[in-house]
C-alpha cells in the first residue's frame, strides 16, 4: 500500500509541475522565419532577444486568450489544491472510504487543461499578429496536452482509491 500511495504522490507532483511549466514557459507557439532569430511565444509575451506583450491581450478581441489564461492558471490551482486536499483527506478520512473531493478537485483540473489546449488549438491565430501566424506548436503547449491525461488518471485514480489502515 505504501508504494501505491507513492505512485500516486509522485504521479500527482509530476502533473503539477508540468503544469507549472506549460503556464508559466513562453514556448506555446514557435515561429522561426528564415535568416532570423527564432519567436516563442505563449500567453502572455512573445519573445526573442527581448519580450513584449501579446497586442491587445487586455481587450475584447483577446477573449480566447484569456479564457486559455484563465483555465491554465486555474488548471494549476485546483492540482494545487487537489494535492493538499488529498494529504488532509489521508489523515481525515475513515478506513474504507473513498478520496472523492480530491478525485472532483483533481478532474476539475483536467476540464481546465482540456478547455485551454482545446481552446488555444482552435483559436491560436486569431490572437497572434500576422507576422507570428506561420509558426508551429511549441513544447508548452505539447505539456499541456500531456498533463490532461495525466490529472484525468489521477484524477479517477483518486476516485477508485479507497483509505487502509
Amino acid at each position: 500500500m505504501l508504494i501505491i500511495l507513492a505512485f500516486i504522490l509522485l504521479f500527482h507532483l509530476a502533473a503539477a509541475i508540468l503544469l507549472f511549466v506549460a503556464t508559466i514557459n513562453n514556448a506555446w507557439w514557435v515561429v522561426s522565419p528564415a535568416g532570423r532569430e527564432v519567436i516563442y511565444a505563449d500567453l502572455w509575451y512573445s519573445c526573442n532577444s527581448t519580450c513584449f506583450p501579446v497586442e491587445n491581450s487586455h481587450t475584447a478581441d483577446a477573449a480566447y486568450l484569456q479564457t486559455v489564461q484563465a483555465t491554465m492558471i486555474l488548471a494549476t490551482i485546483f492540482c494545487c489544491v487537489s494535492f493538499f486536499v488529498f494529504i488532509l483527506q489521508l489523515f481525515r478520512l475513515q478506513q474504507g472510504e473513498r478520496f472523492v473531493f480530491t478525485a472532483v478537485i483533481e478532474l476539475l483540473a483536467c476540464l481546465c487543461v482540456l478547455i485551454a489546449a482545446s481552446v488555444y488549438t482552435a483559436q491560436n491565430k486569431s490572437f497572434h499578429v500576422a507576422s507570428l501566424q506561420q509558426g508551429s506548436f511549441g513544447s508548452s503547449y505539447i505539456l499541456a496536452w500531456i498533463t490532461f491525461p495525466m490529472t484525468l488518471i489521477s484524477g479517477l485514480m483518486y476516485l477508485v482509491l479507497r483509505k487502509r489502515k
